[in-house]
């Protein structure tokens, strides 16, 4: 049996810089969620877009952009599950770089035309979803156990700091009376691709990858690196074993490896109960969706021409700077926070306090702030009450730190913990595609509730956004369970024995077993784990066969 006490290889700083590394692949999901929102308010922009003398983009062609790059993403996230399987990790997340570089430069140099520009965001948006499918499980299969949770925390929190790079390049480039004005925020997009692209080249696979390609060799050699272990240690060796063992599992789990067999798998089961692989499907996917449920996009997408449009704000572009520093300020409490308390609690008082905030924009939105505003005798659209719209402003950036603390890291932990090894890798790629799919849609609709020759809901769109962070409370308090502290072999017990209100007092009813001893022991063999030795595994075709 394999040995639950066994000690894992210690994290050297160059694990730590390699998974920080992978890491940079938020920048993506960051940078191109928030450079639109400064580019959609340029002056010139418009005038290029609209024709000279209009004042603002049409609510239908600023869904259209805004929403095409959510699209692609999402039909990339769906896609690169496969082709991460086939041609390895490494290579998928290099792909999408390139898919992405080649849309900045289709936006770069053609961005006067409303087609290019569409068609440029969508090949991006490709590139994203391979980018952000991906990273998340090419990070768990390299990051030492101990930091993993630290590392999936970090992908969102360089999201946000390519929420902020955003904000500033718009803030800087908002009075450039050229095309400079948005070609710069679209052009230095270029480097994010390079950087990562380039990168990987000097990082290795997965080693798991190579495994299930039969490459044995290869897998150990890559752990020694990753590891930072000489050639023939013990530590490394164990860690294979368990690997080729899970290789072997879930060919045992998923014995037809046509690609529609495989995604049929993740839909296996009742709803009804606990642990079948539909309701964990249908809880990776509905964290996802309610994580854009809460509105943080709208800020991010928004702000900008929403604070314009309201008259109220002297310089939108500096407020929704200030909204990202919040943001990624907030983010690396999550990193203490997620294990401190857990899970579960983060989720159900980040959901609570967003529904607050979200309300008392709202509130004080329609009585005395964003809505009530005056002609000046400059002909200018002011606020009639400058202290309401300033704590609107507060309450709004207080939003962002509850979700940037709670909602942005916890659901993207959460996703990464929940599937059980056979569906592990397309379980992520649905719920990545659910996240964009929610963006697209919310992208798709806002401006029709706040555009004013549409909805025109000015700070009553708040009220929708509270409403649904209330929906966000009621799912984390019923639904969410807790996970801190639990081995992914626990979490499926978790599964199978509580529910999640009941989770945080569950407790492991035996000690740590493998993924491999656990499914011996339901598919009705003896149950006892088998320590396997890498040097005798025998791999057939694509999969590990367990002598």
């Amino acid at each position: 049996m394999s040995d639950p006490n066994a000690v894992e290889a210690p994290v050297t700083f160059k694990a730590y810089m390699m998974c920080a590394f992978a890491s940079f692949g938020g920048i993506f999901f960051g940078y191109d969620s928030g450079y639109i929102n400064g580019v959609l308010a340029s002056q010139v922009f418009i005038d290029a877009i609209e024709g000279p003398g209009a004042e603002e983009i049409s609510a239908s062609t600023t869904s259209l952009i805004v929403s095409i790059l959510s699209a692609g993403t999402f039909f990339g996230a769906l896609i690169a599950g496969d082709l991460a399987d086939r041609f390895g990790r490494r290579p998928t997340i290099i792909s999408g770089c390139a898919l992405y570089l080649a849309g900045v430069v289709i936006q770069m140099f053609a961005a006067s035309a409303l087609a290019t520009i569409v068609v440029g965001r969508l090949l991006a948006g490709f590139g994203v979803g391979f980018v952000s499918a991906i990273i998340i499980l090419y990070m768990s299969e390299i990051c030492p156990r101990k930091i993993r949770g630290a590392i999936v925390s970090g992908y969102q929190f360089c999201i946000t700091i390519g929420l902020m790079l955003a904000a500033i390049i718009n803030n800087f480039t908002q009075d450039i009376n050229s095309s400079a004005s948005y070609r710069i925020p679209i052009g230095i997009q270029f480097a994010w691709g390079l950087i990562l692209g380039g990168g990987l080249f000097f990082l290795p696979d997965s080693p798991r990858y190579f495994v299930k390609r039969g490459n044995i060799e290869k897998a150990r050699a890559i752990l020694v690196r990753l590891r930072g272990q000489p050639g023939d240690s013990k530590l490394v060796q164990v860690e294979l074993a368990e690997i080729v063992a899970n290789a072997e599992v879930e060919e045992r789990a998923m014995p037809t490896r046509t690609w529609y067999s495989s995604w049929l798998h993740c839909f296996k089961g009742s709803v009804w109960d606990s642990n079948s692989n539909l309701r964990r499907t249908i809880l990776g996917t509905s964290l996802q969706m309610m994580q854009q449920w809460t509105g943080v996009n709208f800020i991010f997408y928004y702000s900008t021409p929403f604070l314009q449009s309201t008259g109220a704000i002297s310089d939108p572009f500096l407020t929704s700077m200030i909204f990202t520093i919040v943001n990624v300020c907030s983010t690396p409490i999550s990193f203490y926070t997620v294990e401190k308390f857990g899970r579960r609690p983060l989720l159900i008082w980040g959901a609570f306090g967003m529904m607050i905030c979200q309300f008392l924009v709202a509130i004080i939105g329609v009585t005395v702030g964003f809505n009530k505003t005056v002609v000046n005798e400059a002909g200018e659209t002011v606020a009639r009450n400058i202290s309401a719209v300033n704590a609107q402003v507060a309450f709004i950036a207080i939003f962002i730190f509850f979700f940037a603390s709670t909602w942005g890291p916890g659901a993207w932990v959460l996703i990464g913990e929940i599937f059980p090894l056979p569906i592990r890798s397309r379980g992520v790629g649905l719920s990545t595609a659910s996240n964009w799919l929610w963006n697209t849609i919310i992208a798709v609709i806002t401006p029709y509730m706040v555009g004013e020759d549409r909805g025109n809901l000015r700070s009553s769109v708040f009220f929708v956004w509270g409403g649904l962070c209330t929906c966000a409370f009621v799912y984390a308090y019923f639904l969410v369970p807790e996970t801190k502290g639990l081995s992914l072999e626990q979490v499926d017990e978790l599964f199978a024995e509580t529910t999640p209100r009941k989770s945080s007092k569950w407790r492991p009813t035996r000690p740590h077993t493998t993924e491999h001893e656990r499914y011996s022991s339901r598919d009705g063999s003896s149950g006892e784990g088998v320590a396997v030795d890498p040097k005798e595994a025998k791999m057939g075709g694509d999969v590990a066969h367990i002598a």
